[in-house]
């Protein structure tokens, strides 16, 4: 048996998730419920529950505030958020999974089995944070999940990013590479205007490494660190008008 306490200042959201948790998991008992930082706070004192359901914005501060009250916690955290953009954003970046209200059983269940195997790390709440504290900024930082670790990369760091089937390299400035199991498309979708520019089927790089554009061979570019990068034909123009424009 796990037992879950939720933390939400909106008395209808509390009971629309407990009721759904109560319906979709025999193996979970609510122990507690808070509508704020404060109340939240004197119920982890007495509790330490194996999942804490949290919403971001609360009455009287955040979720972040309420985190860092305990940094020891050894609760699994499931992040529960409205639909503001900047807040989506912020999680992506983070590689944190969350909740969108009004919450769909289907991912409450997703969500849910996926907490039971890892915790929230430090080093993507840290992103979180970050990214959500300065909405219009474009983020600095990055949140990469690989089998062996979590790793916390510099996106001015990034030289550029590679398609493997349905997965993605990412080589930094370093020389390190990093393979991450999700595609190229989404991490085009979350640099989107940012300094990268997708060149190629395969090819999504950082122009701030470009070092210059070779006509022969059909076109490539040619990175600061030294990689040759192809450039597709229907690629070629757009190209050949940015590198006009740096």
């Amino acid at each position: 048996m796990l037992t879950a306490v939720l933390v939400d200042d909106m008395p209808q959201a509390l009971q629309v998730l407990e009721n759904d948790l109560s319906e979709l998991f025999s193996d979970i008992k609510i122990i507690g419920k808070a509508d704020g930082v404060v109340s939240a706070a004197k119920l982890l004192r007495q509790e330490q529950p194996d999942l804490l359901f949290l919403d971001i914005m609360l009455g009287d501060g955040t979720g972040f505030d309420l985190l860092e009250i305990f940094p020891n916690l050894n609760s699994k955290v499931i992040f529960v958020t409205a639909s503001e953009e900047h807040a989506l954003k912020a999680f992506r970046f983070a590689a944190i999974d969350y909740l969108l209200k009004p919450i769909n059983p289907d991912d409450l269940k997703a969500a849910v089995n996926r907490a039971k195997d890892r915790m929230v790390s430090k080093e993507s709440l840290s992103v979180l944070k970050e990214t959500m504290k300065h909405p219009d900024a474009a983020p600095t930082r990055i949140s990469l999940h690989t089998q062996e670790k979590i790793a916390v990369v510099e996106i001015a760091e990034i030289v550029r990013l590679e398609s493997l089937s349905n997965n993605t390299r990412f080589i930094l400035n370093s020389g390190e590479k990093i393979f991450v199991t999700k595609t190229l498309k989404q991490y085009e979708t979350m640099f989107s205007g940012m300094q990268f520019v997708r060149v190629h089927q395969s090819h999504f790089i950082n122009t701030n490494y470009i070092h210059e554009y070779v006509r022969k061979e059909g076109g490539y570019l040619k990175m600061k660190n030294g990689d040759h990068i192809p450039v597709s034909v229907r690629k070629k123009s757009q190209v050949i008008e940015l590198l006009d424009r740096l």
